[in-house]
């Protein structure tokens, strides 16, 4: 397990408990007292701490490196159900967006995610979760033929952004985004979005305009990231954490703007200390969004999604 820096105080006190079970093991003493005062200590600081997590901290945690990505999810929500769909039909298989359908609970899903990897391998190979525009243009092709045989879709937003290479731009970024944008407010089969991890800029919205809209209880979902608003404002990434408060970046944020439908609860300490339970959430509310959606008739889809998103923000004339 990896330790975040705010993690520390926790790393040293399940070592001091390891310390105690091998000293008891290998002495023969009786220190069950020891080692139980130890684990309630333990589960006293972790509640201290991830009940009190500053926005910076959820951020540093959505990161976490053995937090579980979108191929995760599907795999153990769909099993051996899942066929993954590959290529745009135009360019190439973007190894950042993943997508294809599986079943969950007995019902047909069209699945689209964002994927990073865990070995630097795998992140060069996935691209660190930064889709070029035929990842784009696969994920809109998977949701076009979703909506041609009337396939709920669900998507899985973990980005640090669209990919921004030059190539990126020469095969038109920009414009597969906006087309996906577009596409998506048009479908006529209940869309549900949820932000499993990083949900940054217009690499997120390429993906994630739905019906529902949910985020993880540690991530985030804003215009830009917290160090890049920082060297904008400040010349300097030092200022990342004041920015990330500025920012409303936090799922709480986003729910009391509206921006969101719901927060998806995790483990304590995230949803790495146990994938079980926190997939065991993602399915709940998958369910219940489709059980909501399926009721409502299919041509009535497209109009509700605009309005919703088309009440976002304030402005005036």
């Amino acid at each position: 397990m990896e330790y975040l820096d705010f993690e520390l105080p926790i790393k040293e006190l399940e070592e001091q408990l390891q310390t105690c079970e091998v000293v008891g093991e290998e002495s023969g003493v009786d220190v069950s007292v020891t080692c139980k005062g130890i684990s309630e200590k333990i589960k006293k600081v972790q509640k201290e701490i991830y009940e009190n997590l500053t926005p910076w901290q959820r951020v540093q945690l959505s990161r976490h490196p053995d937090r579980p990505y979108s191929l995760d999810y599907i795999e153990k929500l769909c099993g051996d159900t899942f066929t993954e769909i590959h290529g745009d039909r135009n360019f190439a298989d973007d190894k950042a967006m993943v997508g294809g359908l599986g079943q969950i609970d007995g019902k047909t899903v069209m699945f689209i995610g964002q994927q990073k990897g865990r070995t630097t391998k795998e992140r060069q190979y996935r691209r660190f979760g930064m889709p070029n525009p035929e990842g784009y243009r696969k994920a809109l092709r998977l949701m076009k033929f979703a909506e041609k045989f009337n396939i709920p879709i669900v998507t899985f937003i973990d980005t640090p952004g669209a990919y921004p290479g030059l190539e990126a731009e020469e095969r038109g970024q920009g414009e597969a985004i906006a087309r996906n944008i577009y596409e998506m407010m048009t479908l006529t089969v209940p869309v549900i979005c949820i932000v499993i991890g990083e949900g940054a800029s217009g690499g997120a919205l390429g993906i994630g305009v739905g019906n529902h809209v949910y985020m993880m209880e540690n991530t985030w979902y804003s215009v830009i990231s917290p160090e890049s608003c920082s060297s904008i404002l400040w010349r300097s990434w030092e200022h990342k954490e004041q920015a990330a408060e500025a920012l409303k970046l936090t799922p709480k944020d986003m729910l009391k703007s509206k921006l969101i439908d719901g927060i998806i609860k995790e483990p304590l300490g995230g949803a790495h200390y146990n994938p079980d339970e926190a997939v065991k959430e993602v399915r709940k509310t998958i369910l219940e969004a489709l059980e909501k959606l399926s009721k409502i008739d299919s041509t009535k889809l497209p109009a509700i999604r605009q309005e919703k998103f088309v009440k976002m923000g304030v402005f005036k004339d």
